[in-house]
């Protein structure tokens, strides 16, 4: 066996007192079933499927307003999951309030942090819900929200679903088309809107914007505007713009003495609608349920993220991604929400660890590349503050270099559980993750979830261990889509995941099952880049450039040229004050080449201003290589999705003038 580096160990104190234990030990007690290590468990959750899903409707105590006839009926795609049974995600939600803690806990670069009550939370959703109804918002219609990471999000979030609403958010840093490409294909009846957001220091203004959606969106009966930058501006907006649909301040909506009441719903009903990046064409509208989304929220934040009830519970996110639904899912485990809106970097890299002291977060979750980011720029949190409280950070959105599992337990905290997961928009939640009783070796995802039937697929179709093939869940899960919303047949759904291995998902992913069962995500498969017919996970690539310190950021593809050539460039974005000369050149080869191998040397290095991003935070590798192979930005890149869509300019003109000429 690969001789590895443990970089944590949880004690035994840390074991005996996890939701993961418990639930063992619960197992034993109540199915006379004992596992002696997680892999053993984890086996009997995909051998078992159906029992594994029903222990955990009875461990967690689900609350169902009438009883359902059987756990699991059909296989992938057309599973269907605890039919007959009505429950309400929000009910779940409120009955963790606990008045001794706060329900969220915000900051901003506009606000200072603050602490709201149970008691408000409760009061400001029973609110919205009563209006909602008022209103003619019936269970099944559709509520939309273009909103920062704030807490009336969270409310609004709330009272839609308490009602049977269907919720789907935008962050307001979307563009007016690439929102209505997403928000028409479900019809909304209600929008939520901001009249803007900070960022980086600076306000934007998205009046206008909102003005713009309302157009586009005919179905829009009623739109509800939070002042977040002026209160004054968003009633002369309101006043001055009498074609807006119904349009009405947040504050003038609320009642108070309304009690909350939760809308039973069949297990598979709606409960939002999150989107796919949209990077090449329309958005895919995946569709989630109340009863799947509960239980798989109650499963990974318990069992894999370990949250314990007055614990602060915080992932840095935008309303548009799903990490904003699954922070909101903490609810659950009885946690405290901690919110941030602005940007992670203003006014410096520092902000989110300062955050994390002041709000005292036992629970940090970010992105890969800010961690990275971090690494790179040489920050010692753990010495900068007090992270006394901090027990685990979380991170997603991207692989993690193995430098920066190292670089969390070096400049951060030495006694921490450093939970790496990855599973994405399409089930809301996470394939592999975190495990409490197993350690943290660096560069691996510490397990597959329970009831994750996870494999690596090799291009037979088979499955293997210690190299990298496709990601394949041979199981159902009830976090799965139900649909995709207006998606005739599923002929989209099919098609996104089933049109490879028939019955089988394939999620797109190049992933690696490591002897020590952890794992590796080594990049999209559709990025894969094959060089002299071997394939290599652009992570790879990413994981040695990470390790110069000159290389900021960087992106690379395999484009196959005419006569059976293929041509390999890095593009490099660099830090300050530096330059790409031959010795730093030659830098980026050498690590590439000792690394990995001579494979993994690219056939130029190319510096360029920007490395292209969505706006949820993916690199844009395939639209970049469609655009060097000929598409038009057009056909290749929807620039609405876009963070930095100028950065596209760059690629556009090194295809006109140098891959022509390759």
């Amino acid at each position: 066996m690969t001789k590895v580096n443990t970089l944590w160990n949880p004690s035994p104190e840390f074991v005996d007192q996890s939701h993961l234990r418990d639930y063992q030990s619960w197992l034993d007690k109540k199915k006379g079933l004992s596992f002696p290590d997680y892999q053993s468990l984890w086996q009997w959750s995909i051998d078992h499927v159906a029992d594994f899903w029903e222990s955990l409707w009875e461990y967690f105590d689900i609350i169902s307003h009438s009883p359902y006839q059987k756990v699991l009926s059909g296989t992938m795609p057309e599973a269907k999951w605890f039919e007959g049974a009505t429950l309400n995600y929000a009910e779940h939600v409120f009955r963790r309030r606990n008045d001794q803690q706060p329900a969220i806990i915000f900051a901003s670069e506009k606000y200072d942090i603050h602490e709201f009550s149970w008691e408000e939370m409760q009061s400001q959703v029973a609110s919205m819900a009563a209006f909602l109804k008022a209103k003619g918002v019936k269970k099944g219609d559709r509520v939309a929200a273009f909103l920062p990471n704030i807490p009336e999000a969270t409310y609004a979030f709330l009272a839609a679903a308490s009602i049977g609403a269907t919720w789907s958010s935008c962050s307001p840093d979307f563009g007016a088309n690439s929102v209505a490409d997403r928000f028409s294909q479900i019809e909304p009846k209600v929008l939520f809107a901001c009249d803007g957001y900070t960022y980086n220091g600076k306000p934007h203004d998205k009046t206008l914007i909102v003005k713009e959606l309302c157009e586009k969106l005919p179905s829009v009966e009623r739109l509800i505007i939070i002042p977040y930058l002026d209160a004054e501006r968003s009633a002369a907006f309101i006043n001055e713009s009498p074609d807006l649909p119904g349009a009405v301040l947040w504050n003038d909506t609320f009642r108070t003495g309304q009690s909350i009441q939760f809308e039973p719903v069949p297990f598979d009903h709606p409960i939002y609608v999150l989107y796919s990046s949209g990077t090449t064409g329309i958005p895919k509208a995946i569709t989630h349920s109340h009863g799947g989304n509960l239980l798989e929220h109650l499963k990974y934040l318990h069992f894999h993220n370990d949250v314990h009830p007055g614990e602060r519970f915080f992932w840095f996110s935008t309303t548009g991604w799903m990490m904003w639904n699954f922070v909101n899912a903490s609810f659950l485990a009885g946690a405290t929400v901690v919110l941030f809106e602005g940007s992670p970097g203003f006014p410096n890299l520092s902000r989110l660890w300062k955050f994390a002291e002041e709000a005292r977060i036992n629970h940090f979750g970010t992105s890969a590349p800010f961690l990275t980011a971090c690494m790179k720029k040489g920050l010692q949190p753990g010495a900068t503050f007090d992270l006394t409280h901090l027990r685990s950070i979380g991170s997603t959105g991207a692989p993690l270099p193995p430098e920066a599992f190292e670089w969390v337990y070096e400049s951060v905290k030495k006694d921490l559980w450093l939970c790496s997961m990855a599973g994405g928009t399409d089930i809301c939640t996470a394939w592999v993750g975190g495990c409490p009783t197993r350690p943290v070796i660096k560069g691996e995802i510490q397990c597959r979830c329970l009831g994750a039937c996870l494999e690596a697929w090799n291009e037979a179709g088979d499955p293997v261990t210690g190299e990298v093939g496709e990601l394949i869940v041979t199981q159902p899960m009830p976090s799965m889509p139900i649909f995709f919303w207006g998606d005739e047949n599923h002929a989209r759904y099919k098609a996104s995941y089933f049109e490879m291995y028939p019955g089988v998902w394939r999620h797109g992913d190049w992933i690696e099952v490591t002897e020590n069962d952890g794992l590796i995500i080594h990049g999209r498969s559709d990025a894969t880049l094959n060089r002299g017919g071997v394939r290599i996970g652009t992570a790879e690539i990413y994981n040695a450039v990470n390790k110069v310190d000159a290389v900021k950021d960087s992106l690379i593809v395999n484009l196959e040229l005419a006569g059976g050539r293929d041509y390999m460039p890095l593009f490099v974005l660099l830090n300050e004050n530096e330059q790409l000369d031959d010795g730093l050149k030659k830098k980026i080869r050498t690590t590439l080449r000792s690394e990995y191998s001579p494979r993994h040397v690219p056939d130029a290095i190319i510096e360029v201003p920007d490395i292209p991003y969505t706006i949820s935070g993916k690199k844009l590798e395939a639209p970049v290589k469609k655009i060097l192979m000929g598409k038009s930005v057009e056909k290749a890149a929807n620039k609405d999705s876009m963070r930095n869509p100028g950065s596209l300019e760059f690629f556009i003109s090194f295809k006109r003038n140098v891959v022509g000429n390759v």
